[in-house]
C-alpha cells in the first residue's frame, strides 16, 4: 500500500511572483495609479496568513465583494466571514471603507443637483451603504435645488423612530434653505415604506407647508437586489405620498 501524498497547499502568488513585479516594488516604482485593484488591497492587507498570501487574499475579498467598489458596503463581520481576516484587520479594513465612504461625500465642485430621486439616491449611497441602522438626513436646497447642506438627524436601531419634523425643519430654517429633501435607509435594503414612514412622511409635508419651505422628496435608501422595483431606492414623490 503506497503511503498518501502530502496536502499540496494552494500556491503562493506573492512568492511566485517574479522579484520586481510584487506590489511594494512596483508601487515605489510606478506610483500607486499603476496597481492593479488587487494589488492595491494587497498593500492594505500587508499580509496573509498559513495557506493563504496577501494576493490570493486580495482576490478573494474582491471576488466576494463582486468589486473593490463593493467592499464599500462591508462590515467587520462581512470581512471576518474570510479565513484569514482577523478582528484587528477585519478593523483596519472598515476605518478605510468608511475612509472612502468621507471621501466620496466631501467631492469638491459645484454642489449636487438633487431636484430628482434617482440623483437625491446615488448622493446618499456612499452615506448608507452598509449601515446597520437606520438613518435619516435632511438635505437642504438652494433656489436652483442644489445641495446647501446634508445633516444627520438621527441615528438608531433599525426599528427605532425616525425623527421629529421639529428637528428636521430647525435645520432648513437654520440654512435658510429654499427647499428640502428628506432621506433615510432601510438596512434590509428593501426600499418599500412602512407605516410608520409613511406616518413620518405626512408629518413632514405638513410642516413643510406650515413654515412655507417646500419638502420636494422623501427618498428611502435600499439595494437594488433588495427592490422589488429593482431601483434601489424608493420616492415618495413619486409614488404620490407628498
Amino acid at each position: 500500500m503506497s503511503a498518501p501524498e502530502p496536502y499540496a497547499h494552494p500556491a503562493n502568488r506573492l512568492r511566485s511572483t517574479a522579484v520586481g513585479e510584487r506590489p511594494q516594488e512596483r508601487l515605489e516604482k510606478f506610483g500607486a495609479a499603476a496597481l492593479s485593484d488587487t494589488e492595491l488591497l494587497a498593500m492594505l492587507l500587508r499580509s496573509g496568513t498559513r495557506g493563504h498570501d496577501v494576493l490570493t487574499l486580495a482576490q478573494t475579498l474582491i471576488a466576494e465583494a463582486g468589486s473593490l467598489a463593493g467592499l464599500i458596503g462591508w462590515t467587520v463581520t462581512d470581512f471576518k466571514k474570510l479565513k484569514g481576516i482577523g478582528p484587528i484587520k477585519a478593523l483596519q479594513l472598515v476605518t478605510v471603507v468608511e475612509v472612502a465612504r468621507r471621501v466620496l461625500g466631501q467631492q469638491t465642485g459645484e454642489a449636487p443637483l438633487l431636484n430628482r430621486a434617482d440623483l437625491v439616491a446615488g448622493h446618499m449611497q456612499p452615506f448608507a451603504a452598509g449601515l446597520e441602522v437606520e438613518k435619516f438626513w435632511i438635505l437642504c436646497l438652494n433656489r436652483r435645488n442644489r445641495l446647501l447642506r446634508r445633516e444627520e438627524i438621527t441615528s438608531g436601531t433599525a426599528h427605532a423612530t425616525l425623527a421629529h419634523p421639529r428637528e428636521v425643519f430647525r435645520v432648513a430654517i437654520r440654512e435658510s434653505a429654499s427647499a428640502v429633501v428628506c432621506v433615510h435607509n432601510h438596512p434590509s435594503g428593501d426600499p418599500t415604506p412602512s407605516a410608520a414612514d409613511i406616518t413620518i412622511t405626512r408629518q413632514l409635508t405638513a410642516a413643510a407647508k406650515a413654515i412655507d419651505i417646500p419638502l420636494i422628496d422623501h427618498v428611502i435608501i435600499g439595494r437594488a437586489g433588495a427592490d422589488p422595483a429593482g431601483k434601489g431606492f424608493y420616492s415618495f414623490a413619486a409614488g404620490g405620498l407628498l
